[in-house]
């Protein structure tokens, strides 16, 4: 199923990292990001996410199965939310669900369980501190999300197939909505 891409300029790297398996993107001579500089984010805007590009490559990157680079995206975020609050839990929680996504792809179920686990925490402490009628955060729609790495937790999945393109492994799609309600 086609998803919608967010930020259809930017490039996806040749293959999506899964350690052990591929060359490390940054370190590695061969690595898809090897000799590119690292880019510092601008923090995110929670009520403009989509003014970040990086915001909307990360949520590219992990419909596309690119948990590690999106895992990546997201932290560059997170530090530059200064790793507390509403917004850095947000972003944790997406880090956190990335990481549930490259241990799927390692077979490690404990790990996809563990990620997903911590990440469904941070979605009911976000939720639970937004009005009733606030369901949106940073364009996600966390009724809708919460469940799903709910169900990943209780049900963890792993996939080895070798693939060398992003592929899917988990089955969850960030879908960014237009506005925020609290926004307004």
């Amino acid at each position: 199923m086609p998803t919608v891409r967010y930020a259809p300029d930017v490039l996806f790297p040749t293959y999506a990292f899964v350690p052990g398996r591929h060359p490390h993107p940054v370190t590695d001579p061969r690595g898809h990001s090897f000799g590119h500089p690292q880019i510092v984010p601008e923090p995110l805007n929670s009520q403009f996410p989509r003014n970040s590009i990086e915001f909307l490559t990360a949520v590219d990157l992990f419909n596309a199965g690119f948990y590690w680079e999106a895992h990546e995206t997201w932290e560059g975020l997170w530090i530059a939310a200064g790793r507390k609050g509403e917004l850095a839990d947000l972003l944790k929680s997406l880090i956190k669900l990335a990481a549930a996504g490259v241990k799927a792809r390692e077979g490690q179920i404990n790990g996809v369980q563990r990620h997903a686990r911590r990440a469904v925490q941070l979605l009911h402490s976000i939720r639970a501190e937004r009005p009733a009628a606030q369901s949106n955060y940073c364009g996600l729609n966390l009724e809708e999300l919460v469940p799903c790495v709910q169900s990943l937790a209780e049900k963890p999945i792993v996939d080895e197939t070798p693939s060398e393109a992003g592929r899917v492994v988990i089955p969850i799609q960030l879908t960014l909505s237009d506005l925020d309600p609290g926004s307004m």
